[in-house]
């Protein structure tokens, strides 16, 4: 029951952050915008850490692996999903960004020797199948110029840096490692990075003091970064990489259903079937009797919980 809250809980709170999001663009620059999230949130964390007395001191070698952690998962995998979107539809970048479930169970079996499950690799094409269904306007109209090109690459390293950033992450834990401290210095030396970044393209340093940018910068910080990465990547101790990964298709159909109720969108029979077959990969990717042959799982299937 407490994998299936994680689960539940991230995939919930990210499928919601886009709206947050939209109230993040305009006067502050993107990369700015994330230095403050998550600057924010690891202030938070390591508040937490501190009123709960968890330890906070570690050695070099674990903060290079944060440093690390934060590179890879909390900066530049967002900077170029922002960048990605100025030349891609938001749908194709949701399809491109769900291939980490792939991307994941090839750098845990290289990186972490992971056994490769097919119920996940199954589970995942019929995943990415629904959500080509869902987003199918958007793919229907698409044509390949040399700026979408651009954007399709940008989006994909984006997905291999999030992805190498869960390896990072399954590291960690495999370590001994807690994730809060992890998140909170990763989160830390994420937001410096993006805000040496912002600094290097001569970004205005400023701040939107509306009530919709502060409003919105609090819950990507305490519900997107904080409570939402720290479900996942718990997961990803709990469960594996590649399962907790199933999450990134999920939560593009929350997304839609708020844009329901809030942008009064219109569902075809595209979206309806797609939204089956997410389901339907949602349940071979978290059930176990489908795993067939010599790659059953095994003792050594799951990261061991710390």
């Amino acid at each position: 029951m407490y994998n299936a809250a994680l689960y539940v809980l991230t995939v919930l709170i990210w499928g919601s952050t886009w709206l947050a999001i939209k109230y993040q663009l305009g006067v502050v620059s993107p990369e700015l915008s994330i230095a403050y999230r998550f600057g924010l949130a690891a202030f938070i964390l390591l508040i937490y850490s501190l009123l709960r007395r968890l330890p906070l001191r570690y050695g070099l070698k674990s903060h290079g692996f944060f440093a690390l952690q934060g590179f890879l998962l909390f900066s530049l995998n967002y900077i170029l999903v922002y960048v990605a979107e100025g030349y891609l539809t938001s749908g194709l970048v949701a399809i491109i960004f769900s291939l980490i479930i792939v991307l994941n169970v090839i750098f845990g079996a290289v990186f972490l020797r992971n056994p490769i499950r097919t119920r996940v690799l199954f589970g995942a094409a019929i995943g990415l199948a629904g959500l080509s269904f869902v987003f199918w306007g958007e793919l229907s109209s698409f044509s390949l110029t040399s700026q979408k090109a651009f954007g399709m690459i940008l989006a994909l390293v984006s997905t291999i840096s999030a992805s190498l950033g869960n390896v990072v992450s399954a590291r960690n834990q495999r370590h001994g490692l807690p994730v809060i401290q992890t998140n909170a210095y990763g989160m830390l030396y994420g937001a410096v990075f993006m805000l040496v970044f912002a600094i290097f393209r001569s970004a205005q340093l400023e701040f939107d003091t509306s009530a919709g940018y502060i409003l919105s910068l609090f819950y990507l910080a305490i519900f997107g970064s904080v409570i939402a990465f720290g479900s996942y990547l718990t997961l990803i101790g709990k469960i594996g990489l590649d399962r907790a990964a199933y999450v990134t298709v999920l939560f593009p159909v929350i997304a839609l259903l708020l844009s329901t109720f809030f942008e009064d969108l219109e569902w075809g029979t595209p979206q309806l079937v797609g939204v089956i077959l997410i389901l339907l990969g949602n349940a071979v990717v978290v059930t176990k009797k489908w795993d067939i042959g010599w790659m059953k799982r095994s003792k050594q299937d799951t990261l061991p919980n710390k």
